[in-house]
């Protein structure tokens, strides 16, 4: 005769675990496990969850073997619910898990762990812990068995190292976007920057760039933003749209005192070269295309040049201001034409609401001087915001100060989506005397 048994329910919330123990009969203390059975998850195989446990077919598992096994997959954070049951019967036990996936996963980033390049640190982790795809649970002991196996790589490699990880989010209380992992008791200088794959011109270019990166401390986040705004653009400043700038191999070249010296080896793939065909507008309603179309440098025929462009439609950003539309924004999308080697540059505007003045605070004046600027303030609330406005009428007005000293002045613009209103802050100040 078999025994069956249902046991533990595992319910994630708040990242704590509740264990439900249902009404069993006793079972026989140790029995061979003859198989593990596993539903309901649509991320990981059944044999990667079962590999997961740590139990092993054909080895004498317990009852509490199997508690174990559950509460430690519960407890990970990848499953938002686990239960079990298992039958005994006369050929082993059989094992029946039923999980459900946890509904967020995030990346899991490296920050410096410049003895290994990512693809060894996965693999070696995915050895350890089957279910690592390059993504964690936001909550759960997950990302502390990563650490700690992140810990036992550095201690074979004789890293004095400590191996932490923080939850990174884009604001203070925000979602979780990431986990990032890093060796913390240990300081990294970029001792050198090479790149390869590039024409001698935009390599030179290329050196010239990165040389703020030089003796810096390394972390990757910042990096990588510095290839993004800075060595990228070189690039995209010379029709190279699709340029690509690998992720830089990591080398150890010395160690001091005080860090480790590393080199950074960049792959560069130009690609081809692209001439601007034309500009095309849509969305602007308040001015007109040829109006937007002077303030674009770029004639057809020149190179294309990403990076002027986008600096093109900052200053048309600035034009909408005079008038009201605070949020304009414009999306660029380029066309490629690979034949011909040039591209369309379509430019989607999105005006937004007009804006009218709200609150006037002036700061740092005494009363009187206060209320001469407020009788010369003539933007009233009825008007569409202009953003030029505040600092042509510093200019216009600092006559009515003393002119026994310098005055300087500090503008803040509040912006109000609900109401679109603009509240300005005016802070007076006088210039020390050199």
């Amino acid at each position: 005769m078999s025994c069956i048994l249902t046991v533990f329910l595992f319910s994630l919330a708040s990242l704590a675990q509740s264990a439900h123990k249902a009404p069993a009969r006793s079972a026989p203390a140790e029995q061979s496990l003859a198989s593990i059975y596993v539903t309901g998850s649509q991320r990981y195989a059944p044999e990667e969850i079962a590999a997961a446990t740590g139990l092993e077919i054909g080895s004498n598992a317990t009852e509490e073997d199997f508690q174990r096994a559950i509460q430690k997959l519960g407890n990970s954070g990848l499953f938002s619910n686990v239960s079990y049951s298992y039958n005994h019967t006369p050929t082993g036990a059989k094992l029946d898990i039923e999980v459900t996936d946890a509904e967020k996963m995030v990346p899991a980033k490296f920050e410096n762990f410049v003895w290994f390049s990512d693809d060894e640190l996965r693999s070696q982790i995915r050895e350890r812990l089957p279910l690592f795809r390059g993504e964690v649970p936001i909550g759960g002991t997950f990302s502390d068995d990563i650490s700690d196996t992140l810990q036992s790589l550095l201690v074979q490699h004789n890293v004095s190292a400590r191996a932490d990880y923080i939850r990174e989010t884009k604001e203070p209380g925000g979602p979780v976007e990431a986990v990032s992992f890093r060796a913390n008791g240990v300081t990294f200088e970029i001792k050198e920057i090479r790149f390869s794959g590039g024409a001698s011109e935009e390599v030179e270019s290329l050196n010239a760039a990165a040389g703020r990166l030089e003796g810096k401390d390394y972390v990757r986040a910042q990096v990588d933003n510095y290839v993004a705004t800075k060595l990228l653009p070189v690039f995209l400043a010379r029709g190279f749209l699709k340029a690509d700038i690998s992720d830089p191999k990591i080398k150890v070249v010395g160690d001091t005192a005080d860090s480790t010296q590393i080199a950074l080896d960049f792959a560069v793939t130009p690609g081809p070269q692209y001439k601007l065909a034309s500009i095309q507008w849509d969305g602007n309603k308040s001015f007109p295309t040829a109006k937007l179309q002077e303030l674009v440098r770029a004639k057809p025929g020149d190179l294309a040049n990403t990076p002027q462009l986008q600096s093109d439609l900052d200053t048309i950003h600035h034009l909408y201001g005079t008038v009201g539309y605070m949020t304009q924004s414009a999306k660029l999308t380029p066309q490629f034409d690979d034949t011909a080697h040039t591209v369309v540059y379509q430019v989607e505007i999105h005006e937004g609401d007009v804006f009218h003045l709200g609150d006037l605070d002036i700061q740092g004046l005494d009363p009187k001087a206060t209320d001469r600027l407020r009788e010369a303030w003539t933007l009233r609330d009825t008007d569409p915001y202009d953003t030029t406005y505040p600092k042509r009428f510093f200019e216009q007005t600092v006559k009515l100060l003393s002119r026994d000293v310098t005055w300087t002045i500090s503008i803040h613009e509040g912006v109000n989506e609900q109401d679109k209103t603009v509240d300005v802050t005016l802070r007076y100040s006088i210039r020390p005397s050199s």
